[in-house]
């Protein structure tokens, strides 16, 4: 079990199997892209499979979700899902991605055993897009949103970022669709991820004003809650149901006191939150021969120095030292 002093179970494992992306969002990182690690500092394939063994087997994660960079990149991720699938207890598996090249890769990893995706997509417009992302890419990820549903990752959830003077009118639009298409769309609070450290709080879209805007054309009514558990979204029925909407909020109404995640970026490192500006590392271990165990109580030690929060409630708070592509999101 990984339990914190704070009472804390983390059963849910973010697994970064990349620093790489081929997007350049505004709100991630610089238009000229980032110095990506050296090849040998990543995991392999085998070392992630084993230590994702480790975690399910010896300390109690159920849950299983692929991040980045962008996940797709991965040569081997394919095999790396299939492998984990076939770990007895069985985790659920998810994966989180910007959704270009899904469109080629959804069917084969709904058959390797992957269960579902959350995709993100922050805008309808190509023009908006591109300006956020510097890259012209938005019919590929709506390929890949539909290519997801038609393979049975499901439910596809969507997850949006509202930037002010870009995309801040459209939450109702971005919600019509989801829900014209089936998906659940969850707006995220922008949060201080960026490589260049030009987050400002003052320019954040708050998770009232993206709620005030989908209330002028939907009805939403709160789920209890304890419909809510450990999940970071806040939900809402649409329309009386069964249709919802979420929103996780993460700088104005943080959650981290149900927080039950524990994260492992893609050079091997324990993270017990994102915005941590510590880690404890797994690789040197794992290479130097430890054993299941020894890299268990490893992964036990770091968990019991998770702090309370993530510190950012506060106004003074200091960015991470490391970009969210090498974290995992």
């Amino acid at each position: 079990m990984l339990i914190d002093t704070y009472g804390r179970v983390a059963t849910d494992l973010r697994v970064s199997l990349t620093d790489r992306c081929n997007l350049r969002c505004t709100y991630c990182m610089p238009a000229e892209g980032l110095a990506w690690l050296p090849r040998p500092e990543l995991l392999t394939d085998d070392e992630i499979v084993r230590l994702v063994h480790v975690a399910v087997t010896r300390l109690g994660v159920r849950d299983v979700r692929f991040t980045g960079g962008e996940p797709l990149l991965r040569p081997g991720l394919v095999d790396i899902v299939a492998r984990c699938a076939a770990l007895d207890p069985r985790p659920r598996l998810s994966l989180t991605t910007n959704g270009i090249g899904l469109a080629r890769t959804a069917a084969a990893l709904r058959a390797a055993g992957l269960d579902r995706v959350n995709v993100s997509l922050d805008t309808l417009r190509p023009d908006v897009f591109a300006t956020l992302t510097r890259r012209k890419r938005h019919q590929d990820v709506l390929d890949g949103l539909a290519a997801a549903h038609a393979a049975g990752l499901t439910p596809v959830k969507v997850n949006a970022v509202l930037m002010r003077g870009h995309n801040d009118d459209e939450a109702p639009e971005l919600l019509a669709w989801a829900l014209e298409h089936g998906y659940e769309l969850r707006f995220i609070e922008q949060m201080p991820l960026d490589a260049q450290h030009g987050w400002q709080r003052d320019g954040m879209i708050t998770a009232e004003e993206i709620l005030a805007g989908l209330r002028t054309r939907f009805a939403l009514t709160p789920e209890p809650d304890e419909a809510r558990g450990s999940a970071p979204a806040e939900r809402w029925l649409v329309d009386g149901g069964p249709a919802r909407v979420g929103v996780i909020a993460s700088v104005t109404r943080p959650f981290c006191a149900a927080c039950d995640r524990t994260r492992l970026t893609a050079d091997g490192q324990i993270r017990t939150c994102l915005f941590a500006r510590e880690e404890s590392d797994l690789r040197g271990a794992l290479r130097a021969g430890a054993t299941d165990e020894e890299l268990a109580g490893l992964w036990r030690s770091a968990t019991r120095g998770k702090k309370a929060g993530s510190g950012l409630d506060d106004p003074s708070f200091l960015q991470p030292a490391r970009p969210m592509s090498a974290i995992g999101g």
